[in-house]
């Protein structure tokens, strides 16, 4: 790809530092429920092909959606399209046997396979995070690059202390599990989550990214809409968010394109953005 956005190295590949993130796809916006409903009617299998398409031709080179019926469908419009994207997968805690759902993702092409933010947050808060690491092992044992997202910095700190074997974090900027929740797509049930938007959290959650010598995915960098006001405002956020992180680190922003070419926007956005960053950012140690 000749107009590639600078890249990272993620394991055995090299990832763009912006990935396209799916929630938006499943109608996820963390934002408004008038706003959740029209991306679910917006987003059929063609609709999120398309847009997949967008962000590959805007520079992007890996995407990041979970795995479900309804993104597997994009995913084979994406691919039958010619797609190449590397996809890294969450796994779906509403399936039956998230076993079962990591080995059926594995087998669709994913590179890497994450375990789903909340649900960790609630093995960690209920003290069952072995279960857990019982699926993070199985995408181990199936090749994949393995991750474990978390809203909490604290989660991340402890999985390393652990010693587990995860070759990457995903890291929420805004702590969304501050109170006991499930996720939308798991329950089916909308909930305001505005007050989960806190501006203190970010700077913890950079911390740990800072911190740990392992690639990092930082997402809701955007605050879930809340950052989106003009495309000045968009900059500015990413700008922030890029130089809270490594060098080694990358950025997944949803993308809706029923109104705006958000893919090419956010492209461009990213490559003034990294062009006016000094080669090497600050490490914590």
């Amino acid at each position: 790809m000749s107009n590639l956005l600078p890249t990272v190295g993620f394991g055995p590949h090299n990832i763009t530092r912006l990935i396209i993130g799916g929630n938006p796809f499943r109608g996820n916006s963390h934002w408004r429920e008038e706003t959740d409903k029209e991306m679910t009617a917006w987003h059929t299998g063609e609709h999120i092909a398309e847009t997949l398409c967008a962000a590959e031709a805007a520079g992007v080179n890996t995407m990041q959606m979970r795995g479900d019926k309804y993104i597997f469908e994009g995913v084979d419009k994406y691919r039958a399209r010619g797609g190449k994207m590397h996809w890294i997968c969450q796994t779906a805690s509403e399936w039956p046997d998230v076993l079962e759902n990591i080995r059926t993702v594995a087998k669709l092409g994913a590179m890497g396979i994450y375990h789903h933010g909340t649900n960790t947050d609630k093995h960690y808060a209920a003290g069952t995070m072995d279960v857990v690491k019982e699926r993070i092992e199985l995408i181990k044992d199936l090749g994949l690059m393995a991750g474990v997202a978390s809203h909490l910095p604290e989660v991340h700190e402890w999985i390393v202390e652990k010693g587990w074997p995860v070759d990457f974090h995903m890291c929420c900027v805004y702590n969304l599990s501050r109170e006991p929740r499930e996720s939308k797509i798991v329950s089916g049930q909308w909930i305001n989550e505005d007050d989960m938007f806190c501006e203190e959290d970010p700077p913890r959650m950079y911390q740990f990214i800072r911190q740990i010598n392992r690639p990092c995915l930082a997402f809701k960098v955007l605050g879930a809409c809340r950052k989106c006001q003009t495309q000045e405002t968009v900059r500015a956020a990413l700008k922030v968010a890029y130089e809270s992180i490594k060098p080694t680190d990358a950025l997944i922003v949803g993308m809706w394109n029923k109104y705006l070419d958000q893919p090419r926007l956010n492209g461009e956005h990213v490559r003034a953005v990294l062009g006016d960053l000094p080669p090497q950012q600050p490490v914590l140690r």
